[in-house]
C-alpha cells in the first residue's frame, strides 16, 4: 500500500513543487493501491502544487439528433431509444466513470470550482480564470490558458490515451472538430470544436524522448512534462503528418472523419499546416 508521505515524495522527485500548475489525470480503481484510499491522493496532489485542474466532463448529458452536419463522426437516427437516457447537465452531476473515483473526489472537493461546459467541464483548484475562458465554442480553452502559465500534465497509473492536452495540440494546428448537442436545464444546446477520438495518443511516447519524468512508487507509475512541450511537440508533428496521433480501428468513425478532411502538405509553404482549417 502506498501512503500519503510517499506520495508527497514522489510528485517532489517529479519536480513539482509550490509553484507547480498542473491537469492532471488518475486512474481509475487507484484507491486499492492507496493506504488512505484516493482521497489521500487528492490531498496530495492539492497539498504539493499550486493550481490543479481535471476534466469533470460529463458525455451521458449528450444527445444525437436524427440529422445534422456531414462527416461528423456520428450516426444521426440509429439509436434514438439512447437518447432516453441522457442526463440533463447540472453543477452537481458526477463526472463520467471512466474518468475514475479521483475526478469525482475533486469535483466534489471544497476549494474547488467546476465550469459549466455541458459535456466538456473541468474543475479547477486555484485558478478560477482558467475555467472562466471556456465557452460552447471553446471547450478546450482551460488547457490554452494553462499552457500560457507554464503547467505540467501529470498522469497517475494512465496513459496518452485520457491526455487531454494533446487535443489543445490538434486544435492549435487546425484539425478538424465536431459537432454535439447536450441537455442543460434551458433545454438542448449546441458544442461545437468538440474534440474526436483519443485512441492514438499512445503514439506521442515515441516523440517525447526526455521531456518526460518519470518515478514509480509501488503498482503506480507518474509522469510529468511540460505542457507547452508537449503540445509543441504534439503540433509539430500533426503539421508534418495530417494522419497522427489518429487510431487504426477501422469503425472509428471520428478519425475516419479527420483523414477525409485532411489535404496533402503543400512543399512551397512549409508554414501551411497539413488539415483543412486555421486556428
Amino acid at each position: 500500500m502506498v501512503h500519503y508521505r510517499e506520495l508527497v515524495k514522489a510528485l517532489s522527485r517529479l519536480e513539482l513543487d509550490s509553484h507547480s500548475r498542473l491537469i492532471a489525470h488518475a486512474a481509475p480503481g487507484s484507491a486499492r493501491l492507496l493506504a488512505g484510499g484516493d482521497e489521500s491522493l487528492v490531498a496530495a496532489v492539492m497539498a504539493v502544487t499550486e493550481t490543479v485542474c481535471m476534466p469533470a466532463f460529463t458525455s451521458r448529458a449528450a444527445i444525437v439528433p436524427p440529422f445534422g452536419p456531414e462527416d461528423n463522426g456520428l450516426a444521426y437516427g440509429e439509436d434514438d431509444a439512447a437518447n432516453f437516457d441522457s442526463e440533463i447537465f447540472t453543477p452537481d452531476l458526477p463526472v463520467d466513470t471512466e474518468l475514475g473515483e479521483v475526478a469525482e473526489l475533486f469535483r466534489n472537493h471544497p476549494e474547488t470550482a467546476r465550469s459549466d461546459h455541458p459535456l466538456l467541464s473541468f474543475s479547477v483548484r486555484g485558478a478560477p480564470e482558467s475555467i472562466e475562458r471556456q465557452s460552447l465554442n471553446e471547450p478546450l480553452a482551460p488547457i490554452g490558458w494553462m499552457a500560457e502559465f507554464d503547467a505540467d500534465v501529470l498522469l497517475i497509473g494512465v496513459d496518452h490515451r485520457v491526455n487531454v492536452a494533446l487535443h489543445w495540440a490538434e486544435r492549435q494546428v487546425g484539425r478538424k472538430t465536431f459537432v454535439r448537442w447536450a441537455l442543460t436545464e434551458k433545454g438542448v444546446v449546441t458544442c461545437t470544436n468538440m474534440p474526436g477520438c483519443s485512441q492514438g495518443f499512445n503514439a506521442i511516447e515515441e516523440r517525447l524522448g526526455g521531456e518526460v519524468r518519470r518515478t514509480v512508487i509501488g503498482p503506480l507509475t507518474m509522469e510529468a512534462i511540460a505542457l507547452r512541450d508537449l503540445v509543441n511537440i504534439a503540433s509539430a508533428w500533426i503539421r508534418e503528418d495530417p494522419r497522427a496521433l489518429l487510431c487504426d480501428r477501422p469503425s472509428c468513425p471520428e478519425c475516419a472523419a479527420v483523414r477525409k478532411d485532411v489535404r496533402q502538405p503543400d512543399p512551397s509553404d512549409p508554414g501551411r499546416p497539413g488539415v483543412a482549417g486555421t486556428f
